[in-house]
């Protein structure tokens, strides 16, 4: 199968398998303030990720591109609502462009579509810094996500079955590229001596991408003879997986990400110590169903949305939100204790 036609087909499946509501947020529960001296008029979204400043912590997250028309059509779209509602954006695997240049127009319209906004590369972890120089040049990137996807590749028919030295590949090319590298799990979860090994190489962000949003090991079995079914409940919920990147206390940016699908989760998610919420299959099936004009609507209402949040915790800032008090229960509370996670304290602090 053509690399062209698996893009397409994970666009399809993504669509038709749907996200679950598993991602741990309804294990969180923020404390109710009836004083929170704050108005909404105050509240203040703007956001830090690996030293890049945001203007909303909201992010579109990397989605697709070399797929031919269709994909461009998708970045071109996706990359109009960036453009219009200040979000950053990611594009998807840039390796089938450095492999086939005819690919490349399915990246490069969305800093055509985006010349002054934030837009992030991306390659996966078998890339190295030569490669990742070519990606970021091609779009002009402000930083770089290098994707880890063991479960997804092991699921894949044609997948890889080799992953040793991705971590030695990331820190060359942490040394040798001149944005910031955020590395991105696609669904499966970041772990706390994961997320360790990463700081150490020299990352300025981690995104978790846990498990809860798009299913990629179901995805990849759709298109299996036999299946690898004990890989499609594999992987650490999102809420987990931010609450054990946290703990490890590596100072590099967190970014959100798997099933997170309203301003709700987008505000538990900072709560639990991400600086950014990153949003990819909610938005895609808006733009796929309805267009991308209803999509820019639904993110200036996300904005307000989370602003109404941030109100009524009396959370002026993205710092104060990361404050917040909650309480954990669940299997969230279960998981974090049997790590050695101390879940009280997030019940205790205040802003």
């Amino acid at each position: 199968m053509s690399r062209s036609k698996r893009k397409w087909d994970h666009i399809e499946f993504a669509l038709s398998t749907g996200q679950k509501r598993i991602a741990g947020f309804d294990d969180i529960d923020f404390i109710h303030q009836s004083l929170p001296d704050s108005a909404v008029d105050q509240v203040k979204i703007e956001t830090e990720i690996g030293g890049l400043t945001l203007s909303s912590p909201i992010l579109i997250n990397a989605m697709t591109g070399g797929g031919g028309e269709k994909t461009l059509k998708i970045n071109q779209e996706l990359a109009m609502a960036a453009a219009e509602t200040g979000l950053a954006m990611a594009v998807g695997s840039q390796m089938a462009a450095l492999k086939d240049p005819a690919e490349r127009e399915s990246y490069k319209i969305v800093r055509q579509e985006n010349p002054k906004g934030i837009v992030i590369g991306n390659l996966g972890s078998e890339a190295d810094a030569e490669q990742a120089k070519r990606a970021i040049e091609m779009i002009e990137a402000n930083a770089l996500q290098i994707h880890l996807n063991v479960v997804q590749e092991l699921t894949m028919p044609e997948g890889d079955r080799d992953f040793r030295d991705a971590l030695r590949r990331i820190e060359s090319i942490c040394k040798n590229v001149h944005v910031p590298v955020i590395v991105k799990e696609v669904g499966f979860g970041t772990s706390r001596e994961s997320a360790a090994k990463l700081a150490a190489a020299g990352v300025s962000a981690i995104d978790v991408g846990g498990f809860g949003g798009t299913n990629f090991a179901r995805i990849e079995n759709e298109r299996r003879e036999r299946l690898l079914s004990f890989f499609n409940g594999w992987g650490i919920p999102t809420a987990t997986s931010i609450l054990e990147v946290k703990a490890e206390e590596t100072g590099v940016s967190i970014i959100g990400s798997g099933g997170i699908q309203t301003a709700f989760d987008a505000a538990k998610t900072i709560a639990c110590g991400a600086d950014a919420a990153a949003m990819a299959g909610y938005l895609l099936k808006i733009l796929m169903s309805e267009g991308h004009v209803q999509l820019i609507k639904e993110i200036h209402t996300l904005h307000e949305e989370l602003a109404f949040i941030m109100a009524a915790l009396g959370a002026e800032t993205i710092k104060d939100l990361q404050r917040a008090p909650f309480i954990i229960s669940g299997k969230t509370h279960h998981w974090l204790s049997e790590r050695g996670i101390n879940t009280k304290v997030f019940s205790q602090r205040n802003i």
